[in-house]
């Protein structure tokens, strides 16, 4: 018997129990749409986690201050004023691992364009920030050295905030006014999106720490010249912990503090704590295809219950055919091929259940989620092998079995 009049035959044998080949398929079903619905799921927490760390940018570390204790009493982190701008200076200069360095200050503010008006934060920083952030420009130019130690009135505003102000028009060279401060825009920020915290890094004005200091917090503020965080760029193919330890070590000397005193301030590495997310999120997309897992297994011990119900019924035909000249290998072929067409029907029938779950998921319930062909592939082959292996004992029993004690079968 060829391949092509054996699965003509299977499909009539199927066919004529249509119903309970249908209910057997389920388990194949359910299983395929569960493994391609999962793994979507996960792939696309681990691209949004990606997202977050391009966003934030590459090789990236943040200094903050410590705490400060006053009467015995911790205030809690970051309420120190503990670092400076000298300090980011000799970051840059003393450890070579690091690339650039940007300080800066920060605080919430009403900003006015003319009619329009909006609550952002506006931050101090230096010209170096958005090669730390590797954070591109829309339109326009950066603020420049000169400006920085000018105090220049200039800004450069994020899509968030040049949407809200300026709409559709061109914020380029416009004006806007930061607590009465009058600031020329020279640039638009490209887009980040949200970071790992749902908040929206484009809601943001960036002006020279110099202006921030002098004319917006005023000049008390100036004359300190403390930050409220340094954020360090370290060089491609360096190591984060090397330089976090020499970035340490040089602020604890500068600090002035003893050993086995405790730092008054902090290092946190970003890239490793969206590292740490992303493996988090990519074993439990793997514990959820294993899961899924299970339902496909559970169809092939289905199917091979099925099967062999299917050779007790039809032992007598499977007499008839070895007495008019069918050999085993033929038998086998036929069962074998009966039990791969019911995994992989069942599998046809779940991809396209999963795909549509996962766009639904997509859709309405508003999560990222990634469908690729190699899930889809995964999931094919997955039930195509539990149907040759669920499906080989039940066909090998029946191509075992004698023509004379088949005919005889009641």
């Amino acid at each position: 018997m060829n391949l092509l009049a054996a699965l003509l035959s299977a499909l009539r044998a199927l066919g004529t129990n249509w119903l309970r080949s249908v209910l057997t398929m389920l388990g194949i079903i359910i299983g395929v749409a569960a493994v391609i619905t999962m793994i979507a799921i996960g792939g696309g927490a681990q691209q949004r986690i990606e997202e977050q760390m391009k966003s934030l940018g590459t090789n990236i570390m943040l200094v903050l201050p410590g705490a400060v204790t006053s009467s015995g009493v911790r205030l809690g982190a970051q309420t120190g004023q503990t670092l400076t701008e000298e300090d980011a200076r000799a970051i840059a200069v003393d450890v070579p691992e690091v690339q650039a360095v940007a300080p800066s200050l920060r605080t919430g503010a009403q900003v006015v364009a003319a009619n329009a008006n909006w609550s952002t934060t506006v931050m101090g920083t230096t010209a170096d920030y958005m090669e730390v952030r590797d954070w591109p420009l829309a339109s326009g130019r950066s603020f420049d050295e000169v400006e920085v130690a000018g105090s220049a009135k200039v800004a450069v505003i994020g899509l968030t905030v040049a949407q809200q102000l300026f709409g559709d028009a061109d914020p380029i060279d416009q004006m806007i006014r930061v607590r009465k401060l009058p600031l020329q825009v020279v640039g638009v920020l490209s887009r980040k999106g949200q970071n790992s915290m749902g908040q929206d890094q484009d809601d943001i004005i960036v002006v020279p720490i110099s202006t921030f200091r002098n004319r917006v917090q005023g000049m008390s503020a100036g004359r300190i010249k403390r930050v409220g965080a340094i954020t360090v760029k370290v060089r491609e193919g360096q190591s984060m912990q090397e330089a976090e330890a020499k970035i340490r070590e040089l602020l604890r000397q500068r600090h002035r503090l003893q050993a086995g005193a405790e730092d008054d301030f902090s290092i946190r590495n970003l890239t490793e704590m969206l590292e740490a997310q992303e493996e988090s999120s990519r074993v439990m997309a793997m514990l959820l295809a294993a899961v899924a897992g299970v339902s496909l297994v559970v169809g092939g011990i289905g199917i091979m219950n099925i099967m062999l119900v299917s050779v007790t019924e039809r032992t007598r035909e499977i007499g008839l055919r070895m007495a008019v000249g069918a050999r085993s290998r033929d038998i086998l072929g036929q069962f074998l091929i009966e039990a791969v067409t019911l995994s992989l029907v069942g599998g046809a029938i779940g991809i396209v259940i999963g795909m549509a779950a996962t766009w639904a998921i997509g859709s309405f319930a508003g999560w990222q989620v990634l469908l690729s062909g190699n899930s889809i592939l995964l999931a094919v082959g997955f039930s195509a092998a539990v149907g040759v292996f669920f499906g080989f004992y039940p066909a090998r029993r029946a191509a075992a079995l004698l023509p004379i004690q088949a005919l005889r079968h009641e």
